[in-house]
């Protein structure tokens, strides 16, 4: 996240501000980028805020992206690589990219920096157990202490089961995090993280669109890699600039195929039959793409409760309600027409955009100072208990316009040292 995307209440007055500022997390930024590795040119983006430069060397720029450079700089606009956690050198002990562009369907040579290839062989050489699947369903309160959690209920094989512990992590990603404690409420009791009618609220989401077009020129649009090969960062600082409300980026140049994650070939629904197929064969050398991501706007009323609908083992599912901010459905509009123009001015022969959907999931355990409006302190441990905490996306109180992996993992980090510093004070004593 940027500097920015900290104050967003005291700045606009809209949303919710973090209880920490980016300097608080700038070390744990820098650690997280030496560990896993990020490729990158810091140089580049002068958009960006201070911290270690990357450890590799960016990733090469293909064709396509060479391409739609062209319109970003014929309508003045900058790019700079975009930084990436794939390897664009051998690091680690892990290979350099191959550039086939099947990052979203997993990567077999382990260049993409995922928790399968660098966090969880040390967690197992540290001696961490991990009980596959195990369906948590939610945690219990020790009867004597009304701030204390006691055990986790979990089923395994269709059998439940306990787990006991002196602290606990709910990391199980936004939505089913916040599932995990909403079914935690007991008769007397509301909720753990509920003491003010908080929790699964502020839900939010990156608001999202794409751009293609087909240009004379072969783009060899396979090459590369699915996140994209450039970024622009230029509309990113002034959020309350004309024509809507929040910070935006343009991630350049996504490898693309018919049908992946995506693709091309479902983004013409007006082209049927034998035309087609004949489309397609020209699309598939001759295509650019980029991808538009916004910032969201907080709302109390977005949230995550529990349906009135069970899964197989009767326990209630997550329903999520989220509404999207007029302001910000004005901002993509604006950027996704300000899009098709970079486009024109690339020459491209044809140009379209997708609707507007949603990508990342944050929210509903959001963090704060304040008791009465947050779930859990900047720490992640829930307001209302001694000894449990939540990790992940659910704990940011904005969203920014960037990807929330790299922020998520340097909040675990922070979190991790604190929970080190506890173990350290209670040796001391």
């Amino acid at each position: 996240l940027k500097k920015s995307d900290f104050s967003v209440n005291s700045d606009y007055a809209l949303g919710l501000d973090w209880p920490i500022g980016y300097e608080e997390l700038r070390s744990h930024y820098d650690l997280v980028q030496e560990e896993v590795g990020l490729s990158g040119d810091a140089k580049a983006e002068h958009w960006r805020p201070p911290g270690t430069p990357y450890p590799m060397a960016p990733m090469p720029i293909f064709t396509q992206s060479r391409i739609l450079q062209r319109g970003f700089n014929r309508t003045g606009r900058h790019t700079a690589p975009l930084p990436l956690a794939i390897n664009s050198r051998p690091y680690r002990g892990r290979p350099s990219c191959q550039f086939d562009g099947w990052c979203d369907a997993g990567c077999p040579i382990g260049a993409l920096a995922n928790p399968l290839v660098t966090w969880l062989p040390r967690a197992l050489n540290a001696g961490v157990e991990i009980n596959n699947n195990a369906h948590v369903i939610r945690v219990h309160r020790d009867p004597s202490k009304n701030d204390v959690i006691s055990r986790v209920e979990f089923l395994k094989n269709g059998k439940r089961d306990f787990l006991k512990a002196g602290r606990f992590i709910i990391s199980a990603f936004t939505v089913q995090s916040v599932r995990i404690l909403l079914s935690s409420a007991e008769k007397r009791r509301p909720a753990p993280g509920d003491h003010a009618g908080n929790l699964g609220r502020y839900l939010t989401t990156h608001p999202c669109g794409e751009i293609f077009g087909l240009f004379e020129d072969e783009t060899y649009p396979h090459q590369g890699v699915s996140g994209g090969q450039l970024l622009c960062h230029d509309d990113y600082e002034n959020k309350a600039s004309p024509g809507g409300f929040g910070s935006s980026q343009w991630m350049i140049g996504n490898s693309i195929k018919p049908h992946d994650l995506l693709g091309y070939g479902t983004s013409r629904p007006d082209i049927s039959g034998e035309k087609l197929q004949a489309w397609l064969k020209h699309a598939a050398k001759h295509t650019g793409k980029m991808t538009l991501v916004l910032e969201d706007i907080p709302s109390r009323d977005n949230r995550i409760t529990l349906s009135g609908r069970t899964d197989k083992n009767g326990i209630p599912l997550a329903h999520a309600h989220h509404d999207l901010d007029e302001r910000v459905a004005m901002r993509w509009s604006q950027r996704m027409s300000e899009g098709q123009e970079i486009f024109k001015a690339a020459d491209a022969t044809d140009v379209w955009a997708s609707a507007r959907h949603a990508q990342h999931i944050m929210g509903g355990t959001v963090m704060g100072d304040d008791p009465n409006q947050a779930v859990t302190d900047s720490f992640g441990r829930l307001h209302d208990m001694d000894n449990l905490y939540v990790s992940g996306p659910s704990l940011f109180p904005s969203t920014g316009a960037v990807n929330p992996t790299f922020t998520i993992s340097a909040l675990a980090s922070r979190q991790a040292d604190h929970f080190l510093g506890q173990v350290a004070n209670r040796k001391r004593r």
